[in-house]
């Protein structure tokens, strides 16, 4: 009897060995542990740039702590214009941009992602964040995301999901310039503005210098009389600093929200599993959500500089601003003509906002 119980146990012991590379093969395997590397295309002290801490931290929740973002700001791996390219290439897992740096490479329906002049004014909704989330319910309800993402994925992308920044063009300038946006048309002839996109060919059109810069070159030229004026968001007064160099804050020619986005180097993307992809889709979102937040607190601090004599708000003459509107407003007609999804698009925003 004991000799038959050792015999039991000893192929009851070599079953259960001969059995473990099959259980092993059977039990769900570990996620794989994946670091992707996104860079914003504006500096440190930029405001989006700052939020994409909230993506870094909400990619690495949603997957569980197995997909890592590490966060750069421009130019600390490529430099400001480099970014869509180095996207592409593959350099960059991903960038943190907006569609007018695409313009380089064709993606005409960049500007009007970013905001067709007066095109992302929403007069229907009372406060900062109802109206930035009209934008995104048209963005991904109304079917411009689905031509958005078919575009850049011509160029080796997948567009990842949109984020605001606030009020832009936020525009700034030096007392002259100031002055000038206060004048007659004539008046604003000349003026050399920091622009970029879309809208270098809007103050172009309009009888303006337009000449795109980092901000660092932007913030000096200013200081040195190089430029009169400076479009960018409300980070150029918090965290930027360009309040000591244009103080003069003129309104105007501000949509509610311009739109900026993330996208992922397409093979890249392909090569994350579905769970890490669903992690950075929610990441998107919650970087959207958050981003507001600080946004729409932003806007509250400028007052707080205005108040205080630090900043001066002025608004352009109605001779100055009628032409903004006219020049602005032509150019839907021209960029529909660029190309069926720049048509599909400027269709979709005027049938949006009622605009013939």
């Amino acid at each position: 009897m004991k000799r038959f119980l050792i015999v039991v146990g000893v192929l009851f012991l070599a079953l259960t060995v001969a059995g473990l590379p099959f259980m092993g093969a059977c039990a769900p395997a570990e996620p794989e542990l994946v670091t992707l590397r996104i860079q914003s295309a504006y500096p440190r002290g930029d405001l989006s740039m700052e939020g994409l801490a909230y993506f870094a931290e909400a990619a690495d929740k949603y997957s569980n702590g197995t997909l890592k973002v590490e966060v750069f700001a421009e130019p600390e791996i490529v430099g400001m214009f480099e970014v869509p390219d180095a996207v592409v290439a593959g350099t960059l897992d991903m960038g943190m941009d907006n569609g007018g740096f695409w313009g380089g490479r064709g993606v005409w329906i960049g500007g009007v992602e970013f905001g067709l002049p007066y095109g992302f004014l929403i007069p229907e909704e009372d406060t900062f964040i109802d109206k930035a989330n009209e934008i995104r319910r048209f963005f991904f309800e109304d079917g411009l995301i689905d031509i958005l993402r078919a575009e850049y994925e011509k160029q080796g992308v997948y567009f990842l999901d949109i984020h605001s920044y606030g009020p832009v063009p936020f525009l700034i300038a030096t007392e002259a310039g100031a002055n000038a946006f206060q004048g007659t048309v004539d008046d604003i002839q000349g003026l050399i503005i920091r622009t970029d996109g879309l809208w270098m060919e809007w103050h172009n059109n309009m009888g303006m210098t337009g000449v795109d810069m980092p901000p660092p070159d932007a913030y000096t030229q200013l200081q040195t009389g190089g430029l009169d004026a400076h479009i960018w968001d409300v980070s150029a007064y918090i965290g930027m600093g360009f309040e000591e160099v244009a103080p003069y804050w003129v309104h105007g020619e501000e949509n509610d929200h311009a739109i900026g986005h993330i996208v992922v180097n397409l093979d890249v993307w392909n090569s994350l599993s579905a769970a890490h992809q669903e992690a950075l889709a929610k990441a998107g979102e919650e970087y959207w959500d958050k981003l507001l937040l600080d946004y729409d607190q932003a806007m509250k601090d400028v007052m707080v500089m205005v108040a205080a004599g630090t900043v001066t708000e002025v608004w352009m003459s109605a001779a100055v601003l009628a032409h903004h509107q006219e020049v602005g407003f032509a150019l839907w007609d021209e960029v529909a003509t660029r190309d069926a999804a720049c048509a599909e698009a400027v269709a979709l925003v005027k049938a949006w906002r009622g605009v013939d």
